[in-house]
C-alpha cells in the first residue's frame, strides 16, 4: 500500500502471478534495498545514504525517487536555502524490515565470518533493577536479535519441512501453468 491506502501498480508482469515478482518490480534492485536499509538504521539524508551505499548519485537519485513514487519513501524538508529534504520511510517501507533482517541473517550466515551489523532488540518492559543496570549481564537491556518465523495462528515456530505451497491463481499449480499449451 502507498501513502494513499491504495495498492502500488506495477503492470502485468510476464510468468507465474506471484507476490514476490510484484515486490520485485518496486525493491528488487541492489541500490534500492540499500538505501531503504540506510534509512531503517536512521540516516535520512542523501549525503549520507550516498557515503553508506557507495551508489553512484545519479542513480541513488533516481532510486529515490522511485521509492518515494511507490510510496515507501517520503520527503520532510530540513533547509529552505538551499531547499534540502531527508527520507524518511512509510508504514510500507517500514514493512520491509524483515527483508532487510533477512538478507542480513543470510549474509551472516553464507558471507562474513563476523556479522558487520548486529541488530538489537531493545525489550519494551524491563524491571526497574534492569533499567539502572543492575539486572544480568553487562548492565544494557538489549540483546542481540535471534529471529524466528512464527505461526499467528498457532503459535509454533516454523521449521524447514513445515511449509507447504497452495497456489491459488487461477490457470496455475505449483510446478507452472495447469494446462499448458501443445506444442506443435
Amino acid at each position: 500500500m502507498n501513502g494513499s491506502g491504495s495498492r502500488i501498480e506495477i503492470g502485468a508482469l510476464p510468468g507465474r502471478p506471484c507476490s514476490a515478482a510484484a515486490a520485485l518490480q518496486v525493491v528488487g534492485e541492489k541500490w534500492t534495498l540499500l538505501a531503504v536499509r540506510e534509512i531503517f538504521f536512521g540516516n535520512h539524508r542523501f549525503e549520507a545514504i550516498a557515503r553508506n551505499t557507495g551508489a553512484p548519485r545519479d542513480r541513488l537519485a533516481a532510486r529515490l525517487r522511485s521509492l518515494e513514487h511507490a510510496g515507501l519513501v517520503e520527503r520532510r524538508p530540513y533547509s529552505e536555502r538551499p531547499p534540502r529534504h531527508e527520507y524518511h520511510l512509510t508504514e510500507a517501507g517500514r514493512d520491509l524490515a524483515p527483508v532487510i533482517r533477512a538478507l542480513l541473517d543470510w549474509g551472516d550466515r553464507w558471507v562474513h565470518e563476523e556479522p558487520p551489523v548486529v541488530m538489537v532488540h531493545e525489550p519494551a518492559t524491563t524491571t526497574d533493577a534492569e533499567s539502572r543496570g543492575e539486572g544480568e549481564g553487562d548492565g544494557s537491556h538489549g540483546h542481540d536479535l535471534d529471529t524466528a518465523w512464527i505461526c499467528r495462528t498457532c503459535g509454533e515456530e516454523v521449521v524447514r519441512g513445515s511449509l507447504t505451497v497452495d497456489v491459488r491463481s487461477p490457470g496455475w499449480d505449483r510446478t507452472g501453468p495447469a494446462s499448458a499449451p501443445a506444442t506443435p
